[in-house]
């Protein structure tokens, strides 16, 4: 008895783990559940804030039942994640005990922890201040990194440029401490409120070089409003640099980012499936990634054929005069119209939420040049194909081109641009 229950309980945990963590991995499922989590920290929060309003003090049960629903949903994730903790390829090696206790102290699961501890901490401390209780709610709104890749890439990219931001941090505080010495001693003696000690005038540095100047400590003496105004002039010039940083790096990890699920898509599609790392490199940056939605009509017939596809996830549907053929994952179409300059002679239409790499034009040229091993390979495919499936020498996706004596010229043409080239 107990060795078939553990083949029940180890499919069910590879599932939670897969609609848990792959979110990001076209994961049907798992789409599904990061959006309904995200939903569920959006009613928490809007709740939080509303039962802030004295004027609606009559919805508080609704405000408690979205609270209770809402926690004990994020304390069922919780334990799951913990669970599933070992099913990561990172901790996997740590043991289930070591790879929970390492998991425990990742930052996404601290953040996670720390959307459940506020409705502890209610129900342990029943006569703490609301106003705290709510402030303390409100952090789950960082819950939300999880599942935004363009706030775990701000955090990178702070991360990643920590060192130069604390270098920034050092520079602007010894600003402020010459600037509030300075102004100590010019405006010291006219106003020994606001500037008759360094510490004092130090409140008056920080507004005035972050440019906030609130305008309730401002110096009177014609010296002392020079060394204001060079302070505020330091201060736009200062604060310029680590906004300039952050921005430079952000930009950095939104390629990166954009570079690896471009690279792991173009591992998907067979006709890539055994390059050389340097090959797909090299292919990469001339691919954009597209996403359509079911009934997307990607192409038109008689419209110009400007880009070829490659289908990664999803299905699509060429739509030719003898019926239609249906492409799924690996499959790519448009080539040789492309090649040959000619017009859409179907439509091609999702059947699904499908995801795709699409290559110009020009950069398929300069491709084929640059890499005549890639221009065989599709010229090859085209081929192949046509032979397996005569239907498809009247579609848009081989064309009337396609003949085998049409493909042989491009064959032929292509080549002879290879030598050229090379």
């Amino acid at each position: 008895m107990p060795e078939p229950a553990a083949r029940q309980i180890i499919p069910l945990k590879l599932r939670l783990f897969s609609a848990l963590e792959e979110g990001g991995a076209g994961n049907r499922t798992a789409l599904a559940v990061d959006r309904a989590i995200v939903a569920l920290i959006l009613a928490n929060l809007f709740t939080a804030m509303l039962s802030t309003v004295s004027e609606l003090a009559a919805f508080e049960p609704v405000f408690v039942t979205v609270e209770i629903a809402t926690v004990s949903a994020f304390a069922l994730e919780y334990a799951l994640r913990l669970w599933v903790a070992d099913e990561h390829l990172t901790l996997r090696c740590h043991g289930p005990i070591g790879a929970r206790l390492r998991y425990m102290i990742q930052p996404v699961a601290i953040i996670d922890l720390m959307a459940i501890l506020p409705a502890a901490a209610a129900m342990i401390f029943v006569d703490a201040p609301l106003a705290m209780l709510v402030v303390f709610r409100l952090l789950r709104f960082l819950k939300l990194a999880r599942y935004s890749p363009g706030m775990r890439s701000l955090v990178s990219a702070v991360t990643s440029e920590r060192r130069a931001l604390l270098a920034c941090g050092v520079i602007m505080g010894g600003l402020i401490l010459i600037a509030a010495s300075v102004m100590h001693v010019v405006e010291g003696g006219a106003q020994p409120e606001a500037f008759g000690s360094v510490p004092a005038a130090i409140y008056w540095a920080i507004a005035t070089i972050s440019t906030v100047g609130y305008g309730d400590v401002i110096p009177v003496t014609p010296l002392g409003k020079a060394v204001a105004g060079l302070a505020m002039i330091t201060g736009y010039c200062m604060f310029a640099l680590p906004v300039g940083i952050i921005a430079t790096a952000f930009a950095r990890e939104i390629h990166q980012r954009d570079f690896v699920v471009t690279w792991g898509m173009l591992t998907r599609v067979p006709l890539f499936a055994d390059l050389e790392a340097d090959d797909i490199a090299a292919i990469v940056p001339l691919l954009q990634a597209l996403k359509v939605e079911a009934g997307t009509h990607i192409t038109k017939a008689g419209e110009p054929a400007h880009s070829m596809y490659f289908i990664v996830a999803g299905e699509v549907e060429v739509r030719l005069p003898r019926g239609g053929v249906v492409l799924n994952e690996g499959a790519f179409f448009g080539e040789v119209a492309v090649l040959r300059k000619s017009r859409r002679t179907a439509d091609t239409v999702a059947l699904e939420p499908t995801r795709m790499l699409v290559l110009e034009a020009g950069e398929l040229q300069n491709l084929m040049q640059r890499r005549p091993e890639f221009g065989t390979r599709i010229l090859a495919a085209a081929s192949k194909r046509l032979r397996e499936n005569e239907a498809l020498a009247d579609g848009d996706i081989l064309g009337e081109e396609l003949a085998e004596s049409e493909l042989g010229a491009a064959r032929s043409r292509a080549a002879g641009a290879f030598r050229e080239a090379g």
